[in-house]
This record gives C-alpha cells, sequence and structure tokens, in this order.
C-alpha cells in the first residue's frame, strides 16, 4: 500500500531538494559568471554576483593565446577512445564473471578495485619511464592506454552488476538455438544490456575528461587535452581568475552539455533492474 504524502512534506522535501542541488551546482555558475568579470571584479571584496561590467575578452584572450581546438580533439580522443577500449574489454569479462561463476569472482572483483585504492603517484615513476622509452610519451594512444587501465575496475564493476539482473535462462535459451559465444554477446546480452552499458559508457567519459594527474605528467604539447588547457592559466605571476574561469567554463562546456541531453539515459542505466 501506497504511503500517503502531506502536501507540506511534499513541499519540504521539494525545497530542500532544490536547495541541494543549487549548493552543488553553485561552484559551477560562479565559475561561469566570473568568466564574463575583469580582474578586478574577479577578486573584488565583498564578491559581485551580478553588478559587474560584463565582458567577453577573457574569452577573446584564451582563443588568442591558447589553441582551444587542438585541447578539445584530445580530450574527445583521449575520453571516447579510453571508454570504448575498456568496454571492449569489460563486457566479455564482466560475462565471464555474472554468468560463469567461480569461487573466486569475488576475490577477483575486490582485487580489481583494490587497485583503485593505490596511489597515482605510486606508479607515475615507472609508468613516464616506460612511456619515454617506447616513445608513447605526449601521445593520444599512450594517455588512452593509460586512462583505459585505470578506469577499466569500474566499467568491469558497473557491467558486472547489471549483467546480474539479466536471467540466465535468457542467454541458455540462445545457446540452445544455436547461437555462438560471440553471438550471445553481441546479439543476446549486449543489446538488453543498452541502458546499463549507456551510464557506464557516460559516467566513464566524464572520468576520463576530468582526469588530471595523468594528462599533465605524460602530456607537454601534442596531446594536451583541456585539463592541461586549464591548468597552463596557473603561472607563477598568480591567477587570473578571470581568464581561468573563461578557460574551464570552455573546458567544461561540452560535458556539460553531454551530461544534460544524456541525463534520462543516465538515471534510467542507473535504476537498470532495481524493479522486477
Amino acid at each position: 500500500m501506497a504511503r500517503n504524502v502531506t502536501p507540506a512534506r511534499k513541499a519540504t522535501v521539494t525545497v530542500l531538494a532544490w536547495g541541494i542541488g543549487f549548493l552543488i551546482f553553485f561552484p559551477i555558475l560562479w565559475t561561469v559568471l566570473t568568466s564574463f568579470k575583469s580582474e578586478g571584479d574577479a577578486v573584488a571584496i565583498p564578491p559581485v554576483f551580478l553588478n559587474f561590467h560584463w565582458t567577453l575578452e577573457n574569452y577573446a584572450i584564451v582563443n588568442q593565446r591558447s589553441d582551444y581546438l587542438l585541447h578539445f580533439w584530445n580530450s574527445i580522443v583521449i575520453s571516447f577512445g579510453s571508454t570504448f577500449l575498456g568496454l571492449v574489454i569489460a563486457i566479455p569479462a564482466a560475462w565471464a564473471m555474472a554468468f560463469v561463476p567461480g569461487r573466486r569472482t569475488k576475490d577477483v572483483l575486490m582485487w580489481m578495485l583494490s587497485t583503485k585504492m593505490m596511489p597515482s603517484v605510486g606508479v607515475l615513476i615507472p609508468i613516464y619511464l616506460l612511456f619515454r622509452n617506447t616513445g608513447l610519451l605526449d601521445t593520444r594512444i599512450g594517455l588512452v592506454i593509460v586512462l583505459t587501465l585505470i578506469d577499466l575496475p569500474i566499467i568491469v564493476w558497473m557491467l558486472y552488476t547489471y549483467f546480474k539482473e539479466i536471467p540466465g535462462e535468457i542467454l541458455e535459451a540462445a545457446r540452445m538455438d544455436g547461437a555462438t559465444l560471440r553471438s550471445e554477446i553481441l546479439y543476446v546480452l549486449t543489446p538488453m544490456a543498452v541502458p546499463g552499458i549507456a551510464s557506464t559508457l557516460l559516467l566513464n567519459v566524464i572520468l576520463a575528461w576530468n582526469e588530471a594527474f595523468w594528462t599533465l605528467n605524460l602530456t607537454a604539447a601534442n596531446a594536451a587535452p583541456l585539463t592541461a588547457f586549464i591548468a597552463s592559466y596557473s603561472s607563477p605571476e598568480g591567477l587570473f581568475y578571470a581568464k581561468l574561469s573563461a578557460a574551464s567554463t570552455m573546458a567544461i562546456a561540452p560535458i556539460l552539455i553531454l551530461g544534460w541531453f544524456s541525463q534520462k539515459q543516465l538515471v534510467r542505466g542507473l535504476t537498470f533492474g532495481a524493479v522486477k
């Protein structure tokens, strides 16, 4: 029986949800507003919220100083490339763990997750030397490989939880109809798990897009993505907050737009299998 929700309680929950949402979104809003301020207004005390002289000068200076399109293209290649490569590896791995379980499945999953607990700086030097000696330093391919390996445990874990919600009887019926292992994964399992795969793809694209540690340490100019583009506005002379905000806005705008248009698919994927 459904619970009766009073109007007062509904209004309270709504106001609380909007308040939390605004609190989370406020740093982004402040960054966007600061990008249209002069450097003086950006550091004014008390802070100026809307009553300031709006200008596009910061965006003009950022575009003159940096090759935004190059950094943007690098981010596209690195984030989507590492995510798609991770999916190619993780889908068969998650299928094996979900439908051919062994006594060590949970141990393997926990071991994979434990690799995320190691500080990245602990393996920076060997990976840097390896990339330097193999010619992968400051290349998109090198960053795709690194980010794939970093995010692979998360991709496998997410897909494993989604695949566990799919009845095994469906796959058994496909085998009885003569489906090969390849056909079973491509034409039966994958279409049924599209919401989960889509949400996994979106979340890992965001993670790869925002990755700063490896992109700053393994790139110089050729493969530098938007995270390096933002970091270039932190100079020994000081922080230019208005220009830094303009660069940050240009860097986060594509992923914000992607998330906005994909939010329904993302929510559907995150709730996939929650109700039976």
